[in-house]
C-alpha cells in the first residue's frame, strides 16, 4: 500500500485543478493573450503541482520511510536516500 491512499481523493482533486489551469494556459496563448497574464496563470499551475509534491512527499515520509526505518538494515537506507533525492529534485526545480 502506497503511503498517499489515505490522501488519495485530495490529490486526485488537486491534480485535476491544475490539469484544468494548464489546459487554460495552452488556450490563452492560443488566443495570444498578453505574456504576464500568461506568466501568472503559469505561476498559479506550478504552485498547485507544487502543493501535491509536498504532499506526496510527506505521506512517503510519514508512512514509507517512517516504516521501513522500524524494519532497519538496507530497506532503511534505500528509502532514506530515496527521499532526500527527491527532496533534492523538489528544491531544484
Amino acid at each position: 500500500m502506497h503511503g498517499y491512499v489515505d490522501n488519495k481523493a485530495d490529490l486526485t482533486k488537486r491534480l485535476r485543478r491544475a490539469e484544468g489551469q494548464v489546459r487554460g494556459i495552452q488556450r490563452m496563448v492560443e488566443d495570444d493573450v498578453y505574456c504576464i497574464d500568461i506568466l501568472t496563470q503559469v505561476s498559479a499551475a506550478t504552485k498547485a503541482l507544487e502543493t501535491v509534491a509536498l504532499q506526496l512527499l510527506e505521506d512517503h515520509l510519514s508512512h514509507c520511510v517512517a516504516e521501513a526505518t522500524r524494519e532497519g538494515g538496507p530497506v532503511a537506507d534505500e528509502k532514506l536516500r530515496e527521499a532526500s533525492a527527491a527532496i533534492a529534485r523538489l528544491v531544484r526545480s
